[in-house]
């Protein structure tokens, strides 16, 4: 037990594993969450739909082929790329942060 509050104790090791842990959960639960655009192809003209994505459908997880049949592109919009890196990296760093505050103060004492 005292091995692993020593690993705790290190940002670095705290930002990992929460980054690691959050990545994750967005991708094997694969909640749509991102707001994204979905570029789909009908009669020769292209349509852009809004539409909230999930992590998992940029790595071919999350949605059957079938529902691809028409689609030609998704993407995140700016408030979805904004949205992943607040998740992504900001969480990670607050708890990095409060780990390293943590450390810190241990050796103040």
């Amino acid at each position: 037990m005292n091995h692993l509050k020593h690993y705790l104790l290190k940002p670095w090791f705290v930002f990992l594993l929460s980054f690691l842990l959050i990545a994750m959960l967005l991708i094997f639960i694969s909640p749509n969450l991102f707001e994204g655009e979905v570029v789909y192809e009908r009669g020769g003209r292209q349509y852009i739909l809004q539409a909230p994505l999930s992590l998992a459908y940029f790595l071919g997880m999350g949605y059957h082929p079938s529902e691809m049949n028409n689609v030609v592109d998704f993407y995140l919009t700016k408030r979805g790329y904004m949205l992943a890196f607040s998740l992504l990296f900001g969480f990670p760093i607050l708890f990095a942060y409060r780990s390293f505050l943590e450390k810190r103060n241990r050796e103040k004492k």
